[in-house]
């Protein structure tokens, strides 16, 4: 795993990833061009959630043109850096329009603004898939009036599906200069070519609790380690370089390394880097003791 030598706040680097806490555009910087086989990571949904109070945060954007400014200069960087011909997976979901903040109950295309930008800055949008949710457990978590039974008894014009994540795969122009020969059956790419995934367990994450700072946070919501697998094992091969600039809690990177990827994962909270740094060294010592268990 190659160091970069770039300004952060602090900075984990082992044989198979490294984790840096600090600005993931300036961090990018230091990442050689055409070097990232893949990227896979969940960006902040415009104002939706408060992570963090810094102003580098992209999530505390004041407008949504400003939030698209700051996230574009990311996207140019993921671009730069990925291999030609290779993809970057974007997990998002519709953002909720609220009465307080937009002056109206509905929903925010936040996934069709996510494509627009992509494609502003030079990506080919290849393709997506819809990954199902539970309406029961979201209207338990977000108590949105669309999804409640006493809406169903009340007036049922208020009625809303259940808001379904998205995994938006976009491509560099380009040629891919090393062929990927996922290690599938045909049968697990029937299912998984799908439009639709089933099956991924919303409960299937890393520990939250370790990543919560009570200063200043006020949500986290690490994406499942199904999905991120289903992207690494897809879109990759093993022994190449995945990139999540927003790490988080590091759900991306340390599925990487269990798949036997390189992983670089950039994360600007401090608490989140250091749940990160504790999960990727769990999954590092997970895996040394599984060899020794075969010799």
């Amino acid at each position: 795993m190659f160091k970069l030598h770039v300004k952060v706040v602090d900075q984990v680097i082992k044989s198979d990833y490294a984790l840096y806490c600090g600005d993931s555009v300036e961090v990018m910087k230091g990442i050689p061009d055409d070097s990232i086989g893949l990227s896979v990571y969940s960006p902040p949904f415009i104002s939706l959630y408060t992570y963090s109070p810094t102003e580098r945060d992209v999530g505390n954007s004041r407008t949504e043109d400003e939030f698209f400014y700051h996230y574009g200069l990311i996207i140019d960087e993921l671009l730069r850096t990925a291999m030609p011909g290779r993809n970057t997976c974007v997990h998002v979901a519709q953002v909720p329009a609220m009465l307080v903040r937009d002056g109206y109950i509905g929903l925010k295309d936040f996934r069709g603004k996510t494509i627009q930008a992509y494609e502003d800055r030079g990506w080919i949008y290849h393709g997506e898939v819809c990954i199902d949710k539970c309406p029961q457990a979201q209207a338990i978590r977000t108590h949105s009036k669309g999804l409640l039974f006493v809406q169903l008894k009340k007036d049922a014009s208020w009625l809303r599906p259940a808001l379904a994540d998205y995994i938006l795969v976009f491509r560099k122009p380009g040629d891919n200069p090393v062929p990927i020969k996922p290690d599938l059956t045909n049968d697990e790419w029937i299912e998984w070519a799908r439009p639709i995934w089933y099956g991924i367990k919303e409960s299937d994450t890393l520990n939250v609790a370790e990543g919560r700072d009570n200063d200043d946070e006020r949500h986290i919501c690490p994406l499942q380690i199904g999905t991120i697998e289903r992207c690494i094992r897809l879109w990759s091969n093993p022994g190449e370089t995945v990139l999540s600039p927003f790490a988080g809690i590091g759900s991306e990177i340390y599925t990487a390394v269990k798949l036997k990827r390189k992983g670089i994962g950039i994360e600007l909270k401090e608490s989140y880097f250091k749940a990160a740094v504790k999960n990727l060294k769990r999954a590092t010592m997970h895996d040394g003791a599984q060899q020794k268990k075969l010799f």
